[in-house]
């Protein structure tokens, strides 16, 4: 069970993974080696999965974002299995999930520009038979993020 404490370190360490113990235990009004015995329950619970370093998508040359809605025609577990390791092995594909309603899934796909979806979209199609594939581009960016509500965190 997480307490206050608990959930404000989760939301510290999710704005920035890299900030000392000693500033989280500070803000936390708790001493420096509490607050790591803490985090480190954390991590084995399985709250924190893993510590990463968000990138700046301008800088690494990946500013474009097309959305793809796939409809397919197969839905056997062999089928999903062989789907899940084609885009696994794109790396421009950064995100993929499973719909309900008239789509079957979504993928988020970062790119340098617009038309490289061509070589990507050709790079899916090649692995995987795909009954209908929709691309839409992203004009601007509303809400980004990683962070997640600890509020439900039990």
């Amino acid at each position: 069970m997480l307490d206050e404490r608990d959930r404000r370190i989760l939301e510290l360490l999710q704005k920035d993974a890299a900030i000392p113990v000693a500033e989280v235990a500070e803000q936390v009004s708790l001493s420096a080696s509490a607050c790591s015995r803490r985090i480190q329950r954390l991590e084995e619970a399985g709250y924190i999965q893993r510590r990463i370093a968000v990138l700046d998508r301008e800088r690494i040359g990946v500013p474009t974002t097309v959305f793809a809605l796939i409809k397919t025609a197969h839905h056997s577990d062999d089928w999903i299995e062989n789907f899940r390791r084609a885009i696994s092995d794109i790396g421009e594909i950064v995100e993929a999930h499973r719909l309900t309603g008239s789509y079957d899934y979504i993928l988020k796909v970062v790119l340098p520009r617009v038309e490289h979806y061509d070589v990507v979209y050709r790079r899916l199609v090649k692995r995987i038979e795909l009954f209908d594939v929709s691309a839409f581009i992203s004009m601007e960016v509303l809400k980004s993020g990683q962070t997640l509500p600890v509020d439900y965190a039990v």
